[in-house]
């Protein structure tokens, strides 16, 4: 039965602005890739940032990559699946990532000490001497993890809190788009 006045009802459409097409909305497919470029993006512009840039990462900063590497598989494998469960696998692998980063600003501030034993600087000791201190050394000194890297000069931001960002962002839109859906 239609309205009172004889029409007949039809669902509401999204309509894209200035116009009266329907808006075409992303595939669950479309989301998942969008996921898998955008987790991949993240390691790689820290590898950059080592390789032209010259900054070193230290160990929480290692961390911090994996879990987007995981993301970008998982999102990979919703794609090729059309797989929402695996897309919300994907958004959550990022925003563990955005936790460790949390834990490393949290060190980087001195809100608590790293986790990581390779992130503490050398200790002396009472009993140690100059040369049994030399040869405890790394050949390569690791970059402590309390020594925040900034990107941007002049931008109070350190890599670090730029990651926890963009990790809760995408982690969230992922499960964001995982909950919702889309066209299969």
């Amino acid at each position: 039965m239609g309205p009172p006045d004889g029409r007949h009802s039809r669902p509401a459409l999204a309509v894209r602005a200035g116009g009266d097409q329907p808006a075409a909305r992303m595939t669950t497919r479309q989301h998942a890739s969008l996921v898998t470029l955008l987790a991949a993006a993240a390691p790689l512009a820290a590898l950059a940032s080592e390789r032209f840039l010259g900054m070193a990462p230290c160990a929480l900063c290692l961390w911090q990559r994996w879990p987007y590497w995981v993301a970008a598989v998982l999102a990979a494998l919703a794609a090729g699946l059309r797989s929402r469960a695996l897309l919300a696998l994907a958004g959550l692998a990022v925003l563990v990532s955005a936790g460790i980063a949390g834990l490393h600003l949290g060190v980087e501030q001195g809100w608590w000490p790293s986790p990581l034993p390779s992130c503490a600087a050398p200790n002396a000791g009472a009993a140690m001497s100059v040369d049994e201190l030399m040869r405890s050394l790394a050949p390569k000194p690791d970059k402590p993890c309390d020594a925040a890297a900034y990107l941007i000069p002049g931008l109070p931001v350190s890599m670090a809190a730029m990651n926890l960002l963009y990790g809760l962002v995408l982690g969230g839109l992922a499960l964001g788009w995982a909950r919702r859906g889309g066209r299969a």
